[in-house]
């Protein structure tokens, strides 16, 4: 049977945030009760929501991980690598002090080669992981490689990308990751990524330019201001200040935010998988309002957290307090209540925010081309056994 894909309409997600907001408020009081150790049920409970509430063409996606599986992750990248990279610092410092710089520089450069080569293995793995989870008509993702090979691939060709001045960091980018969709399938058919780092190397160079002349603009447009204001030049200072926060704070962003949108919609578009093409359609504009956005749920959670605690005269006791007196000395219950009014609406932004995330990423992906469900059939690479505990050590998520 061959379903030929209508553009726009392929992916669809029909979640809502009041079906959600259960899900979040349910993961975040039963991590808090188990002092933390949920939290890897909890992403699980998220995906299954998430892979449940999204369409691709005539079925819905499924997610089979399990918060077993992350936390084996966890403890695999506790034992193997946060535990002898702790020791081998003390290691450093111990012959710091013993007067060999040398070989501690060594040592040093060793750990954080060492973290900059697993940090390569963690990006590769992530998707191998959530390929292999990923199922679509009973049909799942994967890959046989190991991502050991791509490690010192990141390495080299990041490298290469920030010796030649940064130049080459469109290059390196296009590079990895068609690397690692060329090692990926789903079903028994193979991705495809041809993505070209020429077709980005303009947005990046534009990106790459505007620290300049930004801050040289801003020294031009300094000298007239400081001419007409003669004598006030505390003024020129705090209008130069401003302009520098607003170039740092704002414009850069903004730049930043226009390359990655541009090489998001390159590296998407270049990924094919069998007759299917897809593409990733958001510019910056659409990725700016969900950015926006963000900012609002950070504002909502600190009204929701702050007015309350106004209302009721919490923060009545930090008016007249003096040095080394303790607001709350005769009344732990206030102060154990106002930690917890503020953590649990800060504690939700994350979950609603990765919703958004998911959301945007769906409504903004397409599809074109033919699948052939009678052709397709079950991946035969080997699932891993264990999460992205590597990934989650870097602090790192992924679209």
């Amino acid at each position: 049977m061959g379903d030929d894909i209508d553009e726009g309409t392929a992916f669809e997600f029909s979640g809502s945030w009041k079906e959600f907001l259960p899900i979040a408020l349910t993961n975040l009081l039963l991590t808090i009760v188990t002092l933390g150790l949920y939290r890897f049920w909890a992403t699980t409970r998220e995906r299954r929501y998430f892979w449940s509430r999204t369409r691709f063409i005539d079925d819905r996606l499924e997610w089979t991980g399990t918060g077993l599986e992350l936390l084996i992750g966890f403890v695999v990248v506790l034992a193997l690598v946060f535990v002898p990279l702790f020791v081998m610092q003390f290691v450093v410092q111990g012959l710091i002090l013993r007067g060999h710089a040398a070989a501690a520089f060594a040592l040093g450069g060793l750990i954080y080669g060492a973290l900059f080569y697993l940090f390569g293995i963690a990006k590769f793995r992530v998707l191998r992981y959530r390929l292999s989870r990923t199922y679509w008509h009973g049909i799942r993702g994967g890959s046989d490689d190991q991502g050991f090979a791509y490690g010192w691939s990141y390495m080299w060709k990041t490298v290469i990308g920030f010796l030649a001045l940064g130049l080459l960091i469109p290059w390196s980018m296009t590079k990895l990751w068609n690397e690692r969709w060329n090692a990926m399938s789903f079903g028994d058919h193979r991705f495809e990524s041809n993505a070209f780092w020429g077709s980005i190397f303009l947005r990046f160079i534009i990106c790459y330019a505007a620290p300049w002349v930004l801050m040289i603009g801003l020294g031009i447009a300094m000298i007239p201001i400081a001419m007409a204001m003669g004598n006030a030049s505390g003024a020129g200072v705090m209008i130069l200040i401003f302009g520098v926060f607003g170039a740092i704070y704002i414009a850069l962003p903004l730049f930043a935010l226009a390359f990655y949108a541009a090489f998001l919609r390159e590296a998407v578009g270049a990924v094919k998988l069998s007759e299917i093409g897809f593409a990733f359609t958001a510019r910056t504009k659409h990725w700016l309002l969900l950015f926006l956005g963000n900012l609002g749920i950070w504002l909502i959670a600190a009204i929701i957290a702050i007015v309350p605690l106004a209302a009721f005269g919490v923060f009545s006791g930090f008016a007249d307090l003096q040095p080394g007196r303790d607001p709350f000395a005769g009344n732990r219950a206030a102060f154990f209540g106002m930690i917890a009014a503020i953590a649990l609406p800060i504690a939700l932004v994350g979950p609603f925010i990765r919703y958004r995330t998911w959301r945007f990423g769906v409504n903004y992906l397409e599809a074109t081309g033919e699948v052939d469900l009678d052709r397709l059939t079950q991946s035969s690479t080997r699932q891993p056994g264990q999460g992205e505990g590597l990934l989650d050590a870097f602090d790192v998520g992924a679209l």
